[in-house]
């Protein structure tokens, strides 16, 4: 009998291993212009996007956008928004992908108060239907399809 890796791997899925954080989290690192960082996989994010404070370390263009962010426990934040950079989530990648830069602080004050470490930014539904994404909890494992 074949398990979901063997399959997935015969229909040219790429596995990217994420770990669980304390406040039950999906915790992934992922390269932005080359550059790595940690995020969280967060399915009811409708895009991904990243804090103010990581635009230089990702070496993105910030333009200004008109859109509001709203997300847990926040709404009407600015956003900036970076076009065409380059993600890597293991051996998966997309040269053209664009992130919304917004104040990230209130993501991170909430992880800290558990305990976890700040992370980067978020990998939302945008890249996971882009990928056709799988998740895989019991193995820890985002399979994503190129």
């Amino acid at each position: 009998m074949k398990n979901l890796h063997d399959i997935l791997k015969k229909e040219n899925y790429k596995k990217v291993k994420f770990k669980i954080t304390k406040t039950q989290h999906l915790l992934i690192k992922a390269k932005i212009n080359g550059v790595p960082g940690n995020f969280i996989v967060d399915t009811g994010a409708s895009s991904s996007c990243i804090g103010f404070e990581s635009v230089t370390l990702f070496l993105l263009q910030a333009q200004t956008s008109k859109t509001k962010a709203s997300g847990a426990g926040a709404t009407g934040m600015f956003t900036q928004i970076a076009t065409d950079n380059n993600l890597q989530l293991g051996n998966w990648k997309d040269n053209s992908f664009d992130l919304v830069i917004f104040d990230l602080s209130h993501v991170n004050e909430a992880l800290m108060q558990h305990k976890v470490k700040p992370v980067h930014g978020i990998i939302g539904a945008d890249i996971l239907m882009k990928g056709k994404a799988i998740v895989d909890y019991y193995n820890h494992y985002l399979y994503l399809l190129k």
